[in-house]
């Protein structure tokens, strides 16, 4: 991929289970362009074969394939003129292989272009946590991970913007409004 800002690409990203999918859907009911979260489509597609790529078995795999899917994405959306909407994606991989491997997520990001320079973080909300196939983490390692991705992103030089726990038709009020 070439090394260039995609200005409207959107990352809606934080804690596991708080809310970013249902947000997506909210955004993509109202005419946006939407990208659902690699992590779940590899999580399904290893559940259908061998599963070796799975985030509890193999999370230097699992982020990799993130990395790929995510550079994949991001290409097919590279001349949007509206917003677009990642659950997810290419930052939160690089973050994931950065905690397995301790590869820097700064190097694994310096060939791709940089989202719009706002991220909206969903922060922990363990009323709406829940486990299912596909995220079969505790809520404490949710935190863990919620509390990597927010230093990451500020380390990358994103403005990160704290999603409000309100319904989802009003987040998604609150996050039309904020970008500039």
């Amino acid at each position: 991929m070439q090394s260039y800002t995609f200005s409207r690409h959107v990352v809606l990203s934080g804690c596991s289970g708080g809310g970013k999918s249902t947000l997506l859907a909210e955004l993509a009911s109202r005419g946006f362009q939407t990208v659902p979260e690699p992590g779940r489509r590899i999580v399904a597609e290893e559940q259908r074969g061998e599963g070796k790529a799975l985030p509890w078995i193999d999370l230097e795999a699992f982020a990799r394939r993130a990395i790929d899917m995510s550079s994949r994405d991001r290409e097919r959306f590279s001349s949007a003129d509206r917003w677009v909407f990642f659950d997810r994606g290419l930052i939160d991989a690089a973050v994931a292989l950065e905690h397995a491997t301790g590869t820097a997520a700064s190097d694994s990001l310096s060939k791709t272009g940089r989202f719009h320079r706002q991220v909206f973080l969903t922060p922990p909300w363990p009323e709406i946590y829940e486990t299912d196939s596909e995220r079969q983490h505790h809520f404490d390692e949710a935190l863990a991970e919620y509390q990597r991705l927010l230093e990451a992103f500020e380390q990358l030089g994103y403005h990160t913007i704290i999603l409000p726990k309100i319904d989802v038709k009003s987040r998604a009020d609150f996050v039309l409004k904020r970008l500039c």
